[in-house]
């Protein structure tokens, strides 16, 4: 008897086992093995700073532009605004964009006046992002009018919406503070915002003028918890070792420009320089820090 109940629970678990088998997911279609390795990943803490322990500090500010081949992976996938071209990766502002609107991440607006996280956007200037409206049209129905209706009366009215169009953010700002840990004995580097930078076009033209303008800002550390888990593609084309955005912030695997540092003025560089003058101040301040910690050194 006891044979029985054991070769029949055997034959059902294998039976369900089967037909488990035969329901894949979207992400197991895709693949030729089960991909769990950045599902619910941790982040990594911060190792513990104290006021005492900061010698020295200095506040950056840099633009990272995705036009750059190393930027790449921040902005494809190209976002249609329908659907995610490919399931398996989003570009660095669908990932951010997607968690304003669920409520994971705060944004900040004012942006190019206000970059200290003093003004929380409302769920109304969300919706306005990017230029993103909603405006009504009204039109005449000349069959009612036929029919016998006057044309105030047979006047419909409809929404238009106009979607945030992700694909003309090309760069990203970043506000970090570079400082020296003397318990670790470290130069270490921490960024607190970011902000997706649009394309700007002439109102009346409707062309591009050349510059770009931050639409929103966001604390990185909140971020940290969407930038997590959110996968991006790998230059050196490896899918197996696919990495997420906050390792590619933690690592520093990005190419930027130094656009300003804390000053007395509070004055950008291209304020005081253009040209090949403003990249070598750029280039100066980079430096400055390099040397800094060098020269805590005694050989």
């Amino acid at each position: 008897m006891k044979k029985i109940i054991l070769l029949f629970v055997g034959v059902t678990l294998s039976f369900n086992s089967v037909n488990a088998q035969d329901v894949l997911t979207t992400e197991e279609m895709n693949s030729v093995y089960k991909k769990e390795k950045h599902h619910n990943k941790r982040v990594q803490p911060y190792a513990p700073l104290r006021q005492a322990d900061v010698m020295w500090s200095r506040k950056i500010w840099r633009e990272i532009d995705l036009r750059q081949k190393i930027n790449h992976p921040f902005y494809y996938p190209e976002n249609d605004g329908i659907a995610h071209t490919i399931e398996d990766r989003k570009s660095l502002i669908d990932v951010i964009y997607s968690a304003i609107k669920e409520g994971s991440i705060t944004a900040y607006g004012n942006a190019s006046m206000d970059d200290e996280f003093r003004e929380p956007m409302t769920p109304e200037q969300i919706k306005t992002i990017g230029g993103a409206k909603e405006t009504i049209e009204e039109s005449v129905n000349w069959d009612k009018v036929a029919e016998g209706m006057t044309e105030e009366e047979a006047l419909e009215r409809s929404v238009v919406k106009t979607e945030f169009n992700r694909n003309t953010v090309k760069k990203w700002r970043l506000k970090e503070e570079w400082f020296f840990d003397k318990q670790r004995s470290v130069m270490d580097v921490r960024i607190l915002g970011m902000a997706p930078m649009q394309e700007d076009r002439d109102e009346v033209s409707g062309q591009l003028t050349g510059g770009f303008s931050p639409l929103f800002w966001v604390h990185f550390p909140e971020a940290r918890e969407v930038l997590i888990n959110a996968e991006v593609f790998n230059l050196v084309k490896n899918d197996a070792e696919r990495r997420t955005y906050d390792d590619i912030f933690w690592k520093r695997m990005f190419g930027s420009t130094i656009i300003k540092e804390a000053s007395v003025s509070d004055r950008k560089i291209n304020e005081y320089m253009i040209g090949l003058d403003g990249l070598l101040e750029a280039q100066r301040i980079k430096e400055e820090i390099f040397n800094i910690e060098h020269d805590l050194w005694e050989y």
